[in-house]
């Protein structure tokens, strides 16, 4: 799927090789390692990449500009025949989500986001939805999850923003993930009726909000994990709830990824 954005070329399309593939692991070690301070085992530092076992079994889409030849944005994508390889989705370690993962609906993990520092703009994050909404719809996918990450913020602001998100946007039982007792983070629930203030709602990470835009919703619970240092909520995305506005604006009816 090829895009133009104030006159430089875009290509959004799945990696077709191991090198495309290493061009996305080096480009989260810079995000994730260099940017974030991740802790890297002895091996990622090595190789300057991050990786792990679920890669090598995963689809990975990749937003490419043209011009350099360079990978500037990834995701990767993992349906229930790739996590079967590996005895299950990378979220298991986080949350139960035998809810999602029972068989009953055909379903897919997003993770390992992140967009090169230079091109994170609302355009291009907007490329990456694009080639979400053609993955989905050529697989045909009911439910969409995921780990999603909050910024560094005080334990006052955690409690405000996962107060927020389990009373107006937890996940129905149906595809309720909850968090696992070992990793779970204690946050105090504030009372329904605290009103969310504008700086709780500005706290939330754009990736979050646009999630929820897609009328997405959070499990149970957050956990820390100790690698990123950062706290997880597991986001769900029921498909066939995505507005018509959504639907129209993320996806190209003649084209699909490649």
């Amino acid at each position: 799927m090829k895009s133009t954005i104030d006159g430089f070329d875009f290509d959004v399309r799945l990696a077709q090789n191991e090198a495309e593939i290493r061009a996305a692991q080096r480009l989260r070690y810079t995000v994730f390692y260099d940017e974030m301070s991740a802790v890297a085992s002895e091996e990622v530092k090595q190789a300057q990449m991050d990786f792990d076992i679920f890669d090598a079994h995963a689809d990975h889409l990749l937003v490419i500009d043209c011009a350099r030849n360079d990978v500037v944005g990834t995701y990767r994508f993992m349906r229930q025949e790739h996590a079967h390889a590996v005895n299950g989705f990378y979220s298991r370690n986080e949350f139960d989500i035998s809810r999602l993962t029972n068989g009953k609906v055909n379903v897919m993990e997003l993770g390992r986001s992140c967009v090169k520092k230079s091109y994170r703009t609302r355009r291009v994050m907007d490329l990456l939805w694009q080639g979400i909404a053609e993955y989905v719809f050529t697989h045909n996918i009911e439910v969409m999850f995921g780990c999603a990450s909050m910024p560094k913020m005080t334990a006052a602001e955690l409690d405000c923003v996962l107060s927020y998100l389990y009373h107006h946007h937890r996940a129905p039982e149906k595809v309720l993930a909850v968090a696992l007792a070992t990793m779970r983070y204690n946050f105090t629930l504030l009372p329904r009726e605290a009103r969310p203030s504008k700086n709780t709602l500005r706290l939330l990470p754009p990736l979050i909000k646009g999630y929820l835009r897609l009328g997405g919703c959070v499990g149970d619970g957050a956990i820390f994990d100790p690698q990123f240092n950062t706290i997880d909520v597991l986001i769900v995305v029921e498909t066939k709830k995505v507005t018509a506005r959504y639907l129209t604006h993320y996806t190209r009816k003649n084209n699909q990824v490649a």
